[in-house]
């Protein structure tokens, strides 16, 4: 089974939301539940840096040995940064999903609707 994290927040499209205490600043990243349906990841295409991302709406794109998946943002808001050790090594999202391979981050003004740790576990066969 999959680890969830506890402390974050999930969308149905199995992105993950991390709160930076006191901002508005979220960090977003893929869950394990979807690196371990994915396999091995070779490409990730991020949203740019000032751009606007909406919550639902696709943002970017994974590219795995076995498919090609869409990135949904799970806020609205402005990215203020992107991971380019993920865009240099892709296998960080596999290896390390909570940490080192987190995508990107926005100044979220709404979120979507987001799932907590337990329903996303719940729903997607994860483990907390």
């Amino acid at each position: 089974m999959a680890k969830v994290a506890p402390e974050l927040q999930y969308s149905d499209e199995h992105e993950w939301v991390a709160r930076e205490d006191g901002s508005d600043v979220v960090s977003i990243g893929i869950s394990a539940v979807a690196t371990d349906a994915l396999g091995d990841i070779v490409y990730v295409d991020l949203p740019e840096v000032g751009s606007t991302v909406t919550a639902g709406e696709t943002c970017g794109e994974v590219e795995s040995t076995k498919s090609v998946s869409d990135l949904y943002a799970p806020v609205t808001g402005e990215v203020t940064e992107t991971n380019s050790a993920v865009v240099d090594d892709p296998a960080l999202i596999n290896s390390d999903p909570y940490g080192a391979g987190w995508l990107f981050k926005v100044a979220a003004v709404s979120d979507g609707p987001l799932l907590s740790a337990q329903d996303y576990a719940s729903k997607n066969g994860g483990e907390l």
